[in-house]
Order: C-alpha cells, then sequence, then structure tokens
C-alpha cells in the first residue's frame, strides 16, 4: 500500500473513530429487504447474483449505548450471522452473548423471528438473552419447536411486551404499539425508539395506513413525533408480482405512501426512509427511475449501515 493510501485510511479510521466518540447512543440499520432477502430464490435473472452490491439482507436494526457498552438487535432475521458480524465492526461485542443484551420481536412471520436459531444449543449457546416479545409471540415460542428448546434450554429470556407500554433501558427507551397486519401466530408492533436526543419510528410491516387510521392512529401524527420514522415499503406498486395476488399481502405500497404524504411539510418527509423492500420492488436499486422518484419526492430508501446518532 502506498503513502497517499495509508494516510486516506488514516484519515477514515481517525473520522469513524471519532463519530463514534461523539455518538455515545447510536442506531444502525443492518438490513432493510423483505424477509427473503435480496436476491431471493428462485430469481436467477437479478442482477444482485452478480454484482453483490446490490446485494440485501433482511431488516433489521441495531442499537448500541457505548456508555455502558450494550447492544441490542431489533428483529432476529435469516442473515443474523452476518449482521451481527456488520454490527460488532460498529460497536464491538463485549459480554458471552456475543455482546447482546437483547432483542426485540414485532412479529411471528419469517424474516423477523427465525434468526433465534443461532442462539441455540447447535450455534453460540447464548445464555439467558433478553427477548422482548408480546404475549402471543412469547406463548408461540414457549410452544412450538424448535424455538422452545431456546427457552427449555434458557438459550433466551422471554420478556414480556404490552401495547403502548415503555421499556426502560436507560439510555434508550423502547415502546411497542400494536399494528394491523396478518396476525396467523402472533400479534404485530411496531416500535418507537428514543434516545437522549432523537426518536426513531421503526414500523417494518403493516396492511394499509387507512386501516390503521380506522383504528385511531394516523401514520402523519406518528411521523411527528419522531426524528427518523423506518416505514414499511415492501412493494412499490400494484402489479409488482406477476401471477398472484397482491391482496393477499397487503402493505402500503411507496407510491401511494409518497401521495398520501405529499402535502406533508419537506422537513416531515424527510423523516421517512423506506425499508423491508421486496425482492421485485424497483425502488431497491440506486439508479432506477423508482428511487429517483422516491427521493425527488423528499424521501429516502433506508441504507444498510446507515447510522443515526440518538
Amino acid at each position: 500500500m502506498d503513502l497517499v493510501s495509508l494516510i486516506i485510511g488514516g484519515f477514515a479510521m481517525a473520522a469513524a473513530q471519532s463519530m463514534d466518540t461523539a455518538c455515545p447512543v447510536e442506531l444502525v440499520v443492518l438490513g432493510t429487504a423483505q424477509d427473503g432477502g435480496a436476491p431471493q430464490i428462485g430469481h436467477d435473472g437479478d442482477p444482485a447474483w452478480t454484482n453483490p452490491a446490490l446485494r440485501r439482507t433482511a431488516t433489521s436494526l441495531g442499537i448500541v449505548d457505548r456508555g455502558s457498552g450494550r447492544r441490542w438487535l431489533f428483529e432476529a432475521s435469516p442473515d443474523l450471522r452476518e449482521q451481527l458480524h456488520r454490527f460488532d465492526g460498529v460497536a464491538p461485542a463485549t459480554d458471552p452473548n456475543h455482546g447482546l443484551d437483547g432483542v426485540f420481536l414485532t412479529h411471528a412471520h419469517m424474516g423477523h423471528y427465525v434468526g433465534l436459531m443461532f442462539f441455540g444449543h447447535e450455534s453460540m449457546g447464548a445464555k439467558d438473552l433478553p427477548v422482548h416479545a408480546m404475549p402471543r409471540m412469547a406463548r408461540y415460542l414457549t410452544d412450538n419447536g424448535p424455538w422452545s428448546q431456546l427457552v427449555r434450554y434458557g438459550n433466551i429470556a422471554l420478556k414480556p411486551l404490552a401495547d403502548g407500554q415503555a421499556v426502560d433501558l436507560g439510555a434508550i427507551r423502547v415502546t411497542p404499539f400494536l399494528v394491523p397486519h396478518r396476525q396467523e401466530f402472533s400479534e404485530v408492533v411496531g416500535f418507537r425508539i428514543e434516545g437522549p436526543e432523537k426518536s426513531v419510528l421503526f414500523l417494518p410491516d403493516i396492511d394499509s395506513w387507512e386501516q390503521w387510521d380506522a383504528q385511531g392512529t394516523r401514520i402523519e401524527d406518528e411521523i411527528a413525533r419522531v426524528d427518523v420514522a423506518y416505514l414499511d415499503a415492501t412493494f412499490y406498486a400494484q402489479g409488482e408480482l406477476p401471477g398472484r395476488d397482491m391482496s393477499k399481502i397487503p402493505h402500503p405500497l411507496i407510491a401511494h405512501s409518497m401521495a398520501r404524504f405529499a402535502a406533508l411539510p419537506a422537513p416531515e418527509r424527510a423523516k421517512v426512509r423506506f425499508i423491508h423492500l421486496n425482492h421485485t420492488n424497483p425502488a431497491r436499486f440506486p439508479d432506477s427511475e423508482a428511487r429517483r422518484a422516491v427521493e425527488a419526492g423528499g424521501f429516502r430508501v433506508a441504507e444498510e449501515m446507515e447510522r443515526v446518532c440518538l
């Protein structure tokens, strides 16, 4: 390596260390894709197979409190191994549970909890790792194998959540809230994550904003309460799944969300970061017309390893 490269690398490392020091509580986006990731199995023509830069892991967040050395995950995705390795690069592990002080689960759909398997007897062998879950979610894990073995062996310790009741973790507070979405095995929640200075909305799955309206909650009001809002953006528009009835896979379309939020002031629109993108969603590609439309509207698509100082 030449002298110039060494100098540039040194400046980059120093800048990263400076950022870490300046941000005692930080959120890191570890994954942005829908449950199956991108590229998806069976889609051999996806350019991400030949261009690793286009690959995306299932949606997940990490939070670190550098003052205490504590770290938490939001979702236990199928890509947990890679995501935890990435997280270690931002905030190194400090204890036998691989530096994790807890996991928060939104619901029992594949991409959001099956990574719990890596905490088990055949893998990490975690000890009483706190897993925060709603009542039905906790019962599902307790009553159904192989997840029940994690509970029985003491790899995980289930911690009950309740709608609207905050969990105090010292430097951060986490509040779950129920949302309308397919509930075959568990409730579905989003989370409001509050740090010392900033707050984040994490809502990767919901059927529609209008169903939430009918239940007395407007997404615009929730956006107004936070500094950054990671919102369900599974699909971009109708017709995205040829041969499949998209009404049976309800999610707010990005096109619809942008139209609904268009009247919001620019600072409110700038809070929105679309996440949980299906492999068919054209907005996942940085040079797509869909991505340009998102950005022209004053919104953003969440990027893996983006960081938010809380």
